[in-house]
């Protein structure tokens, strides 16, 4: 029991590293957006962007992934209705980490091809997704 819970603990710190940084890459594409490509704050977004990807909201996906499939595992949660619900959101969730990747590719070759509106969309979509992952988890509706 003890090593669940050190797994839970880790989880969620995970949890909130992955979001924190889901929340915050897309403002940085509202900002970027209005940056003239090849200008000093357009390539200052650049590295603030990668950094952010590469060194928080990576690693800390990955870690929130393989911790909570352990702790599925341990629990034997794989039968259970509301776990498949949050299986399917984090799949959605997992769609759009893809696309800020993608994105974060194109600002880096100075080829976006969205404008702020769109991100400024874009930024609520995990926030949507978040909400109804812990509604799952702690609720359990089903």
């Amino acid at each position: 029991m003890d090593l669940y819970l050190w797994l839970k603990a880790l989880h969620v710190i995970a949890v909130i590293a992955w979001m924190a940084g889901m929340l915050y890459l897309p403002r940085l594409y509202v900002y970027h957006c209005n940056a003239k490509p090849g200008s000093e704050m357009s390539e200052t977004f650049k590295v603030m962007e990668r950094r952010l990807l590469r060194a928080i909201i990576n690693p800390a996906m990955i870690c929130a992934w393989a911790l909570g499939l352990t702790m599925a595992w341990m629990n034997d949660l794989w039968a259970e209705g509301w776990f498949h619900g949050k299986l399917l959101l984090l799949l959605g969730m997992q769609l759009v980490h893809a696309g800020y990747a993608r994105w974060r590719r194109h600002f880096a070759e100075d080829a976006n091809r969205h404008g702020d509106r769109f991100y400024r969309i874009m930024n609520e979509v995990p926030t949507l997704l978040m909400i109804g992952i812990v509604i799952l988890v702690i609720v359990k509706p089903f």
